[in-house]
Protein backbone atom coordinates (compact mmCIF):
# COMPACT_ATOMS: atom_id res chain seq x y z
CA UNK A 1 0.00 0.00 0.00
CA UNK A 2 3.14 2.03 0.61
CA UNK A 3 5.11 1.66 -2.46
CA UNK A 4 4.55 3.31 -6.00
CA UNK A 5 1.86 2.41 -8.20
CA UNK A 6 2.02 0.80 -11.24
CA UNK A 7 0.22 3.07 -12.85
CA UNK A 8 2.29 6.12 -11.35
CA UNK A 9 6.04 4.45 -10.57
CA UNK A 10 8.88 6.88 -9.88
CA UNK A 11 12.03 6.52 -12.29
CA UNK A 12 15.07 5.66 -10.69
CA UNK A 13 16.67 7.97 -8.46
CA UNK A 14 20.55 8.86 -7.66
CA UNK A 15 20.83 8.01 -4.13
CA UNK A 16 22.52 10.88 -2.03
CA UNK A 17 26.05 12.19 -2.61
CA UNK A 18 27.20 11.34 1.08
CA UNK A 19 31.24 10.75 -0.17
CA UNK A 20 33.20 14.18 1.07
CA UNK A 21 32.89 15.71 5.23
CA UNK A 22 30.65 18.93 3.58
CA UNK A 23 28.14 16.56 1.79
CA UNK A 24 27.68 14.27 5.17
CA UNK A 25 27.12 17.41 7.24
CA UNK A 26 25.16 18.78 4.92
CA UNK A 27 22.76 16.00 5.23
CA UNK A 28 22.86 15.95 9.00
CA UNK A 29 21.15 19.26 8.77
CA UNK A 30 19.17 18.45 6.65
CA UNK A 31 17.64 15.64 8.84
CA UNK A 32 17.83 17.92 11.87
CA UNK A 33 15.94 20.63 10.44
CA UNK A 34 13.59 18.37 8.18
CA UNK A 35 12.53 17.34 12.23
CA UNK A 36 12.23 20.24 13.61
CA UNK A 37 10.40 21.72 10.63
CA UNK A 38 7.91 18.35 11.21
CA UNK A 39 7.32 19.01 15.21
CA UNK A 40 6.28 22.64 14.19
CA UNK A 41 3.64 21.07 11.64
CA UNK A 42 2.33 18.51 14.37
CA UNK A 43 2.05 21.18 16.80
CA UNK A 44 0.46 23.49 14.11
CA UNK A 45 -2.20 20.42 13.14
CA UNK A 46 -1.05 19.62 9.49
CA UNK A 47 0.47 16.82 10.45
CA UNK A 48 -1.75 14.50 12.54
CA UNK A 49 -1.12 11.64 14.79
CA UNK A 50 2.22 12.64 15.52
CA UNK A 51 5.30 11.17 14.41
CA UNK A 52 8.88 9.89 16.33
CA UNK A 53 11.57 12.41 15.70
CA UNK A 54 15.13 11.42 14.93
CA UNK A 55 16.54 14.26 16.47
CA UNK A 56 19.93 13.44 18.28
CA UNK A 57 20.45 10.17 16.12
CA UNK A 58 21.60 11.74 12.43
CA UNK A 59 25.02 10.37 12.55
CA UNK A 60 23.32 6.29 12.65
CA UNK A 61 21.47 7.07 9.29
CA UNK A 62 24.23 9.32 7.56
CA UNK A 63 27.16 7.34 8.66
CA UNK A 64 25.69 3.88 7.28
CA UNK A 65 23.84 5.83 3.92
CA UNK A 66 27.20 6.96 3.36
CA UNK A 67 28.24 3.54 3.01
CA UNK A 68 25.67 2.53 0.52
CA UNK A 69 26.31 1.60 -2.86
CA UNK A 70 23.81 3.12 -5.95
CA UNK A 71 21.85 -0.44 -6.14
CA UNK A 72 21.70 -1.31 -2.10
CA UNK A 73 18.45 -1.50 -0.37
CA UNK A 74 17.38 -0.67 3.54
CA UNK A 75 14.41 -1.45 5.51
CA UNK A 76 13.92 1.20 8.17
CA UNK A 77 11.52 1.80 11.09
CA UNK A 78 8.73 4.35 13.00
CA UNK A 79 11.42 6.53 13.84
CA UNK A 80 12.62 6.18 10.06
CA UNK A 81 12.75 9.88 8.58
CA UNK A 82 16.23 10.29 8.74
CA UNK A 83 16.92 6.79 7.00
CA UNK A 84 14.85 7.82 4.24
CA UNK A 85 16.23 11.15 3.48
CA UNK A 86 20.12 10.07 3.96
CA UNK A 87 19.64 7.78 1.34
CA UNK A 88 18.08 10.52 -0.78
CA UNK A 89 14.55 11.11 -0.93
CA UNK A 90 13.21 14.44 -1.69
CA UNK A 91 12.50 16.16 1.40
CA UNK A 92 9.23 18.01 -0.13
CA UNK A 93 7.29 14.17 -1.03
CA UNK A 94 8.92 13.47 2.40
CA UNK A 95 7.25 16.56 3.62
CA UNK A 96 3.92 15.84 2.29
CA UNK A 97 3.49 12.07 3.02
CA UNK A 98 3.93 13.24 6.48
CA UNK A 99 0.91 15.63 6.10
CA UNK A 100 -1.12 13.21 3.97
CA UNK A 101 -0.91 14.97 0.75
CA UNK A 102 -1.40 13.30 -2.85
CA UNK A 103 2.45 14.81 -3.62
CA UNK A 104 3.70 12.84 -0.71
CA UNK A 105 5.57 9.92 -1.42
CA UNK A 106 3.22 7.37 -1.57
CA UNK A 107 -0.01 9.61 -2.32
CA UNK A 108 -0.46 10.87 1.17
CA UNK A 109 -1.22 6.84 2.52
CA UNK A 110 1.98 5.79 3.90
CA UNK A 111 2.29 8.64 6.47
CA UNK A 112 5.25 8.74 8.81
CA UNK A 113 5.83 5.30 9.76
CA UNK A 114 5.06 3.72 6.52
CA UNK A 115 7.02 5.83 3.93
CA UNK A 116 8.54 4.13 1.34
CA UNK A 117 10.70 4.84 -2.18
CA UNK A 118 11.31 2.34 -4.15
CA UNK A 119 13.08 4.23 -7.05
CA UNK A 120 15.81 4.31 -3.94
CA UNK A 121 15.68 1.04 -2.61
CA UNK A 122 14.24 2.15 0.55
CA UNK A 123 11.71 -1.19 1.20
CA UNK A 124 9.11 1.00 3.62
CA UNK A 125 9.68 2.18 6.95
CA UNK A 126 7.51 -0.21 9.26
CA UNK A 127 5.32 0.85 12.43
CA UNK A 128 5.69 -3.09 13.85
CA UNK A 129 8.77 -3.20 16.27
CA UNK A 130 11.36 -5.30 14.71
CA UNK A 131 9.46 -5.96 11.25
CA UNK A 132 11.41 -4.76 8.98
CA UNK A 133 14.05 -7.12 9.50
CA UNK A 134 12.77 -10.59 7.66
CA UNK A 135 11.61 -8.07 4.50
CA UNK A 136 15.76 -7.48 4.48
CA UNK A 137 16.49 -11.07 4.61
CA UNK A 138 13.77 -11.32 2.22
CA UNK A 139 15.51 -9.03 -0.06
CA UNK A 140 19.13 -10.22 1.01
CA UNK A 141 18.36 -13.55 -0.26
CA UNK A 142 16.78 -12.62 -3.63
CA UNK A 143 20.29 -10.32 -4.36
CA UNK A 144 22.29 -13.16 -3.11
CA UNK A 145 19.85 -15.56 -5.92
CA UNK A 146 20.14 -13.10 -8.29
CA UNK A 147 24.01 -12.61 -7.94
CA UNK A 148 23.86 -8.33 -8.53
CA UNK A 149 25.84 -7.58 -5.83
CA UNK A 150 23.08 -5.69 -3.61
CA UNK A 151 23.43 -5.43 -0.08
CA UNK A 152 20.55 -4.95 2.35
CA UNK A 153 20.41 -2.75 5.72
CA UNK A 154 18.03 -3.23 8.12
CA UNK A 155 17.50 -0.45 10.84
CA UNK A 156 15.54 -1.36 14.35
CA UNK A 157 15.62 -0.03 17.67
CA UNK A 158 16.94 -1.56 21.05
CA UNK A 159 13.34 -2.26 21.44
CA UNK A 160 13.55 -5.04 19.24
CA UNK A 161 16.23 -7.08 20.70
CA UNK A 162 13.56 -9.01 22.01
CA UNK A 163 11.14 -9.54 18.95
CA UNK A 164 11.15 -13.25 17.83
CA UNK A 165 11.27 -12.00 14.81
CA UNK A 166 14.42 -10.52 14.29
CA UNK A 167 16.11 -13.28 16.23
CA UNK A 168 14.60 -15.29 13.12
CA UNK A 169 15.68 -12.92 10.72
CA UNK A 170 19.34 -13.38 12.14
CA UNK A 171 19.35 -17.17 11.72
CA UNK A 172 18.04 -16.94 8.41
CA UNK A 173 20.60 -14.67 7.81
CA UNK A 174 23.46 -16.26 8.86
CA UNK A 175 22.23 -20.32 7.23
CA UNK A 176 21.97 -18.36 4.21
CA UNK A 177 25.09 -16.25 4.40
CA UNK A 178 22.54 -13.22 3.08
CA UNK A 179 24.35 -10.30 2.39
CA UNK A 180 22.64 -7.82 5.59
CA UNK A 181 23.53 -5.65 7.43
CA UNK A 182 21.92 -5.09 11.11
CA UNK A 183 22.06 -1.76 12.56
CA UNK A 184 20.81 -1.65 15.72
CA UNK A 185 20.15 2.39 17.06
CA UNK A 186 20.47 1.68 20.70
CA UNK A 187 19.29 4.56 22.00
CA UNK A 188 18.47 3.49 25.43
CA UNK A 189 15.06 2.98 25.89
CA UNK A 190 12.30 1.56 24.64
CA UNK A 191 9.07 4.06 24.29
CA UNK A 192 10.06 5.12 28.14
CA UNK A 193 11.51 1.56 29.25
CA UNK A 194 15.35 1.35 30.11
CA UNK A 195 17.37 -1.14 27.66
CA UNK A 196 19.00 -1.93 30.75
CA UNK A 197 16.22 -3.43 32.29
CA UNK A 198 14.54 -5.45 29.51
CA UNK A 199 17.67 -7.01 27.45
CA UNK A 200 19.33 -9.47 28.97
CA UNK A 201 22.50 -10.14 27.79
CA UNK A 202 23.59 -8.01 25.22
CA UNK A 203 23.17 -6.82 21.35
CA UNK A 204 25.89 -8.36 20.32
CA UNK A 205 25.01 -11.19 22.16
CA UNK A 206 22.50 -11.80 19.98
CA UNK A 207 24.45 -11.68 16.81
CA UNK A 208 27.55 -13.80 18.32
CA UNK A 209 24.67 -16.70 19.00
CA UNK A 210 24.01 -17.01 15.59
CA UNK A 211 27.95 -16.58 14.44
CA UNK A 212 27.27 -13.54 12.81
CA UNK A 213 30.26 -10.61 13.28
CA UNK A 214 29.18 -7.45 15.56
CA UNK A 215 30.51 -4.41 16.81
CA UNK A 216 29.69 -1.43 18.71
CA UNK A 217 30.03 1.88 17.83
CA UNK A 218 29.86 5.69 18.49
CA UNK A 219 26.48 6.36 17.11
CA UNK A 220 27.02 10.37 17.56
CA UNK A 221 30.11 10.25 15.74
CA UNK A 222 29.26 9.83 11.72
CA UNK A 223 32.40 9.32 10.93
CA UNK A 224 33.16 6.17 13.15
CA UNK A 225 29.48 5.08 11.76
CA UNK A 226 30.74 5.30 8.54
CA UNK A 227 33.58 3.40 8.85
CA UNK A 228 32.15 0.35 10.60
CA UNK A 229 29.26 0.34 8.10
CA UNK A 230 31.83 0.52 5.29
CA UNK A 231 33.48 -2.70 6.56
CA UNK A 232 30.02 -4.41 7.48
CA UNK A 233 28.87 -4.23 3.62
CA UNK A 234 32.45 -4.71 2.20
CA UNK A 235 31.50 -7.92 4.29
CA UNK A 236 28.17 -8.87 3.14
CA UNK A 237 29.22 -7.55 -0.69
CA UNK A 238 31.90 -10.17 -0.87
CA UNK A 239 30.09 -13.12 -0.09
CA UNK A 240 31.12 -13.37 3.73
CA UNK A 241 27.57 -12.94 5.09
CA UNK A 242 25.72 -10.73 7.35
CA UNK A 243 27.06 -8.51 10.01
CA UNK A 244 25.43 -6.65 12.89
CA UNK A 245 26.49 -2.94 14.01
CA UNK A 246 24.98 -1.62 17.56
CA UNK A 247 25.24 2.12 17.33
CA UNK A 248 25.03 3.60 20.59
CA UNK A 249 22.96 7.19 19.97
CA UNK A 250 20.60 9.45 21.86
CA UNK A 251 16.89 10.71 21.30
CA UNK A 252 16.93 14.22 22.38
CA UNK A 253 13.29 14.27 21.58
CA UNK A 254 10.22 12.22 23.49
CA UNK A 255 9.74 8.35 22.28
CA UNK A 256 6.85 9.97 20.26
CA UNK A 257 5.11 13.73 19.99
CA UNK A 258 2.78 12.95 22.19
CA UNK A 259 5.16 12.82 25.47
CA UNK A 260 5.23 16.37 25.45
CA UNK A 261 1.52 16.52 26.31
CA UNK A 262 1.51 13.04 28.53
CA UNK A 263 4.48 15.05 30.21
CA UNK A 264 6.15 11.76 30.87
CA UNK A 265 9.47 11.63 33.05
CA UNK A 266 11.94 9.15 32.57
CA UNK A 267 15.09 10.48 31.47
CA UNK A 268 16.98 12.88 34.20
CA UNK A 269 17.38 16.24 32.77
CA UNK A 270 20.70 16.10 33.62
CA UNK A 271 21.24 12.67 31.47
CA UNK A 272 19.59 14.81 28.21
CA UNK A 273 21.82 17.50 28.74
CA UNK A 274 25.04 14.85 28.61
CA UNK A 275 24.15 13.50 25.35
CA UNK A 276 22.99 16.68 24.19
CA UNK A 277 27.19 17.46 24.64
CA UNK A 278 27.63 14.49 22.37
CA UNK A 279 25.78 16.35 19.37
CA UNK A 280 26.86 14.98 15.91
CA UNK A 281 26.39 17.65 14.21
CA UNK A 282 28.90 20.34 15.93
CA UNK A 283 31.33 17.77 15.75
CA UNK A 284 30.72 17.57 11.27
CA UNK A 285 30.90 21.21 11.06
CA UNK A 286 33.90 21.67 12.99
CA UNK A 287 35.55 19.06 10.63
CA UNK A 288 34.38 21.43 7.60
CA UNK A 289 35.19 24.95 9.09
CA UNK A 290 32.60 27.87 9.83
CA UNK A 291 32.32 29.17 6.87
CA UNK A 292 31.89 26.16 4.90
CA UNK A 293 29.45 24.75 7.38
CA UNK A 294 26.73 28.18 7.25
CA UNK A 295 26.93 28.49 4.05
CA UNK A 296 25.01 24.68 3.82
CA UNK A 297 23.14 25.95 7.09
CA UNK A 298 21.39 28.58 4.83
CA UNK A 299 20.99 25.80 1.32
CA UNK A 300 19.30 23.72 3.67
CA UNK A 301 16.82 25.98 5.32
CA UNK A 302 15.94 27.33 1.77
CA UNK A 303 15.14 23.20 0.81
CA UNK A 304 13.04 23.19 3.65
CA UNK A 305 11.15 26.51 3.41
CA UNK A 306 10.59 25.02 -0.33
CA UNK A 307 9.19 21.77 1.12
CA UNK A 308 7.36 23.27 3.62
CA UNK A 309 5.47 25.31 0.60
CA UNK A 310 5.11 22.23 -1.52
CA UNK A 311 3.75 20.03 0.81
CA UNK A 312 1.09 22.83 1.79
CA UNK A 313 0.20 23.51 -1.36
CA UNK A 314 -0.40 19.88 -2.35
CA UNK A 315 -3.98 18.16 -2.24
CA UNK A 316 -5.52 16.03 0.27
CA UNK A 317 -7.14 12.57 -1.51
CA UNK A 318 -10.08 12.29 -2.56
CA UNK A 319 -12.00 9.81 -0.15
CA UNK A 320 -13.49 8.30 -3.15
CA UNK A 321 -10.41 6.65 -3.92
CA UNK A 322 -9.22 5.40 -0.93
CA UNK A 323 -9.35 1.36 -1.88
CA UNK A 324 -7.23 2.51 -5.09
CA UNK A 325 -3.65 0.71 -5.03
CA UNK A 326 -4.67 -2.00 -2.28
CA UNK A 327 -3.66 -4.27 -4.74
CA UNK A 328 0.15 -4.35 -6.78
CA UNK A 329 -1.25 -5.42 -10.15
CA UNK A 330 -3.90 -2.59 -10.49
CA UNK A 331 -6.88 -4.64 -9.24
CA UNK A 332 -9.87 -2.49 -7.53
CA UNK A 333 -11.69 -4.51 -5.16
CA UNK A 334 -15.40 -4.88 -6.42
CA UNK A 335 -17.86 -2.64 -5.36
CA UNK A 336 -19.16 -3.02 -1.53
CA UNK A 337 -15.64 -4.86 -0.74
CA UNK A 338 -14.23 -2.92 1.64
CA UNK A 339 -17.61 -0.77 2.25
Amino acid sequence: MTASPPDQAAPAAPVAPLRTPGQRYRMLRLIRGFEELALGLVKSGVITGGIHPYIGQEAVAVGVCAALGPGDRLTSTHRGHGHVLARGTEPRRLLAELAGRVDGLNRGRGGSMHAADLSLGILGANGIVGAGAPIAVGAAWAARQAGDGRVVVSFFGDGALNQGVLLESLNLAAMWRAPVVFVCENNGYATTLPAGTAVAGSALGRAAAFGIPAETVDGMDTEAVRAAAGQAVARARSGEGPAFLECRTYRFEGHHTMERRMKLRYRTAEEVAAWRERDPLPRAAAAIGAAASAALDAEVAAELAEAERFALASAHPDPAGASRYLYADGRQPRAGATA
